[in-house]
């Protein structure tokens, strides 16, 4: 099987563990995914199937779209209300200065990355050293949230709901922890739900429960993505029969005897090559200087 099964991912899972479920109900043994989700957090996680798992590094779309609830008044070491409690305050904030807080958290921003991740300093991952007591510096990041709104705020409980649409690498702890900061009170994440990933979205996706469902009934098919999908931002290009065999067959291709030749401004991009008959072969990429449209990956088995 090669394609893409989006999964939302249910709560005390590991993506890993999302990947040995997959695996087995599929019998394919090569598989992947597009973007780590803590166990407690739940939503989109697309899992790469065969031939698909070669696209891991190409995709362009690392946006990502979330639900998060944060509680105000508590600070924990993972920045979440499953860490260990680090400091309690009196809160008592209004909606109006939540909403004005969160003024500053759109747009570019620097983010600090959480010792709590699995993000490397020598060879180690961030939360095995973070267990073992241990937090050295990490840079600031720049990070974009491209859309941030307060849904709810219950004064009275000091909790609310954010939807944040963000780019790659972008924290959500990060976020409340830092909204929490800036008002004051500090804040923790109370949940989290991931609601688009590489331009897939929660209503696409199947839940486990649903997926050995269909494992049983042999229908696994109907919920398997092409590969292509993982690159519907790029452009398409079509071929003839020649120049679809000499691509596939690792051959570059003159520009000028495409559908490009009178494009002027297609130097650096990348396009999804296709045959007449809409079969997907792989990436290529523009190359004006030398008149050529190279290979970047090949899909065909």
């Amino acid at each position: 099987m090669n394609g893409v099964i989006l999964i939302d991912k249910p709560q005390g899972f590991t993506s890993f563990d999302v990947i040995a479920v997959v695996r087995r109900l599929t019998g394919q043994r090569k598989t992947g995914h597009t973007g780590t989700l803590d166990p407690n957090a739940t939503g989109v996680l697309p899992v790469l199937l065969g031939s698909a798992t070669k696209a891991q590094d190409l995709i362009s779309n690392h946006d990502k779209s979330y639900t998060a609830d944060f509680k105000l008044g508590l600070r924990t070491d993972t920045l979440d209300i499953w860490g260990s409690v680090i400091e309690t305050r009196e809160a008592s904030v209004t909606k109006e200065a939540v909403q004005q807080a969160l003024e500053a958290f759109r747009g570019e921003i620097s983010q600090v990355p959480p010792m709590y991740s699995a993000l490397k300093k020598d060879g180690k991952r961030l939360y095995d050293l973070a267990r073992q007591g241990i937090e050295i510096e990490r840079e600031p990041r720049k990070i974009t949230v491209y859309s941030l709104t307060l849904d709810a705020f219950d004064e009275e409980k000091q909790e609310g709901t954010l939807t944040v649409s963000c780019s790659k690498g972008t924290y959500i702890r990060t976020l409340t922890d830092d909204l929490g900061r800036a008002l004051g009170t500090g804040a923790v994440m109370t949940a989290l739900r991931r609601t688009e990933a590489c331009g897939y979205t929660i209503g696409e996706c199947v839940t486990l429960d649903k997926l050995r469902e269909l494992s049983e009934e042999g229908k696994l098919g109907s919920v398997i993505r092409s590969v292509e999908s993982l690159f519907s931002d790029e452009e398409e290009l079509t071929v003839s029969d020649s120049q679809a065999k000499r691509f596939q067959n690792g051959g570059a291709l003159a520009l000028d005897r495409t559908a490009l030749r009178s494009k002027t401004d297609c130097d650096g991009q990348r396009f999804r090559i296709k045959t007449r008959d809409g079969i997907f072969i792989g990436l290529g990429k523009a190359d004006a200087k030398q008149n050529l449209l190279k290979i970047v990956k090949t899909f065909i088995n």
